[in-house]
C-alpha cells in the first residue's frame, strides 16, 4: 500500500536534487573543514558557498550572520539563551501563548529563573491582536520572540509589524522570530521587511533537506553570546565540527524552495483549499481551526466534534495516510494541544483535531483518496461516540452543550 504522505510541517522527504548535493561529502569529500591539508580545502570552501548561498537567499544578508546549528530547536536554545546571557540587566521576554515548545518551554524555564514573561493570547482563529503586543512592551523588555507561522494551525503572525514596533519603541530590546515553518514557503527579506528583525531560527527538515540541520540568523551588532562552547568553530559562535553535508543539502534545498515557490504556491493552495472545501461539505460538526486568518498554503486543521484525533489517526494510517493530530504537540502526550487551548476550542473538539500539512509532492489522486476515506472514518468513530446519538445521527442533547465549552481554563501552563 503507497503512503499519502501529509504531515509535512512535521518533517520533509529530502528531495532528489539535495540528495544529489549531499553525496559526494559523504563519500568522497568526507575531511574534517577545520583541517590544514589541502584536502580538506573543498568541505570548508563547500560550507562557505553554502552559507553565502543561504544568506543572500534570505534577503542578502552578511554570509556571517548565518551560524549552522542542529536543528531549529538548537537554533531557538541559543536566539533565547544567548540573548538572556549577554544582556543581565533585562528581566522582561515577551512571548505569544502558541509558539513551539522549542520556545515556549524555554519561556516557561526562564519564568522559573525569576524573569517576567508575557504570554500574548490569541482568538478563537489563532490570531494575535498587535493592540496587546504594544501595551506589554517596558522599559524593562529584554527580548520578543514571535513564530512567524504556527506548526499546528498555519496561522501567519505580523512579525515584520511587531518588530517595526519594537524597534520604534526601543532599539534595544532583541527580536526573534522562529521562522521554522515559514523559511521556503513565504518570502523573508533581512535587508527589507525584516529590517529589524535580529535573531531568526529555521531548521533543514521543514523545507526537503536532511534532518539535523538548522540554522540562526544573527543580526551583526546583536547581543547573544555563544550557547555551545569548545572549538573555534563558526567564528566561535557555535563549537563542534561542521555537518558539511548536510549544509550543503541545506543550501541546495532553500535555492529549491525560492525557485519553485511561485509554481507550487497555487498548486498546492488549490489542493488545500479543495480538500478543507470537500471535508465541510460531507462532514456535519466540523470546524476549520485558524479558517479565518491568514494561514500558510500547505496548512489545514480540523476539528472533528465528539471523536478522539488519535483514533482518527490511527484509521488513517491504516489506509497508508499520515499526518497529525492536533491534540497533543508532542508525540505520546494525551494532554490537549496548548494552540488549541490559547485558541479556546471547545472541549467537544480539541481532543479531536487533525493536521493536514501538504509538500510539492503531493498530487491530486492523493487528496481525492484523503477526501474519500477521511469522512467515513469520522462517521465509523461517532458511531462509537457516547456523545453521539446512532438512532438520530447526530450529538446528544449533552453534547450539543459542550459546544461552546472550552476545555479549560485559559492559561500557558
Amino acid at each position: 500500500m503507497a503512503v499519502i504522505y501529509l504531515d509535512n510541517n512535521a518533517t520533509t522527504q529530502v528531495a532528489p536534487e539535495v540528495v544529489e548535493a549531499i553525496t559526494p561529502y559523504l563519500t568522497g569529500e568526507y575531511f574534517n573543514p577545520s583541517s590544514m591539508y589541502d584536502a580538506a580545502r573543498g568541505p570548508a570552501d563547500a560550507v562557505s558557498a553554502a552559507r553565502r548561498r543561504i544568506a543572500k537567499l534570505l534577503g542578502n544578508a552578511r554570509p556571517n550572520e548565518i551560524l549552522f546549528t542542529s536543528c531549529a530547536t538548537e537554533s531557538n536554545n541559543t536566539a533565547v539563551f544567548g540573548t538572556v546571557a549577554a544582556n543581565p540587566d533585562r528581566r522582561h521576554v515577551i512571548t505569544t501563548s502558541v509558539e513551539h515548545p522549542a520556545i515556549h518551554n524555554v519561556a516557561q524555564d526562564l519564568e522559573r529563573r525569576g524573569f517576567d514573561v508575557d504570554f500574548l493570547p490569541v482568538d478563537s482563529e489563532g490570531r494575535l491582536d498587535v493592540t496587546d503586543f504594544v501595551h506589554a512592551l517596558r522599559p524593562d523588555t529584554l527580548l520578543v520572540s514571535v513564530m512567524l507561522a504556527n506548526n499546528e494551525t498555519g496561522v501567519i503572525f505580523p512579525v515584520e509589524e511587531m518588530a517595526r514596533i519594537t524597534k520604534e519603541t526601543d532599539p534595544g530590546i532583541v527580536f526573534h522570530t522562529d521562522a521554522t515553518q515559514g523559511v521556503g514557503k513565504l518570502p523573508i527579506d533581512l535587508r527589507g521587511s525584516f529590517q529589524n528583525v535580529d535573531l531568526l531560527s529555521f531548521s533543514g527538515h521543514k523545507l526537503h533537506a536532511p534532518k539535523g540541520i538548522g540554522a540562526l540568523y544573527i543580526r551583526r551588532g546583536t547581543p547573544c553570546r555563544p550557547f555551545m562552547l569548545g572549538g573555534h568553530q563558526e567564528d566561535g559562535r557555535r563549537a563542534g565540527t561542521e555537518n558539511v553535508a548536510f549544509i550543503v543539502g541545506l543550501a541546495r534545498a532553500l535555492e529549491l524552495a525560492v525557485e519553485r515557490h511561485e509554481g507550487d504556491e497555487g498548486r498546492i493552495v488549490a489542493m488545500r483549499d479543495r480538500l478543507q472545501r470537500e471535508l465541510e461539505n460531507r462532514i456535519p460538526y466540523l470546524q476549520v481551526n485558524g479558517g479565518a486568518a491568514p494561514r500558510l498554503i500547505n496548512t489545514l486543521n480540523v476539528a472533528c466534534h465528539f471523536i478522539e484525533g488519535e483514533g482518527i489517526l490511527f484509521q488513517l494510517s491504516a489506509h497508508g495516510i499520515c499526518a497529525s493530530s492536533g491534540s497533543a504537540c508532542t508525540s505520546g502526550s494525551l494532554e490537549p494541544s496548548h494552540v488549541l487551548r490559547a485558541m479556546k476550542i471547545p472541549f467537544s473538539a480539541i481532543h479531536g483535531s487533525v493536521r493536514f500539512s501538504l509538500s510539492r509532492y503531493n498530487t491530486e489522486a492523493e487528496i481525492d483518496r484523503v477526501i474519500e476515506v477521511f469522512p467515513e472514518i469520522v462517521a465509523s468513530l461517532r458511531r462509537l461516540s457516547p456523545y453521539w446519538d446512532t438512532g438520530r445521527d447526530a450529538p446528544t442533547p449533552e453534547a450539543l452543550e459542550m459546544l461552546e465549552a472550552p476545555d479549560m481554563p485559559q492559561g500557558h501552563a
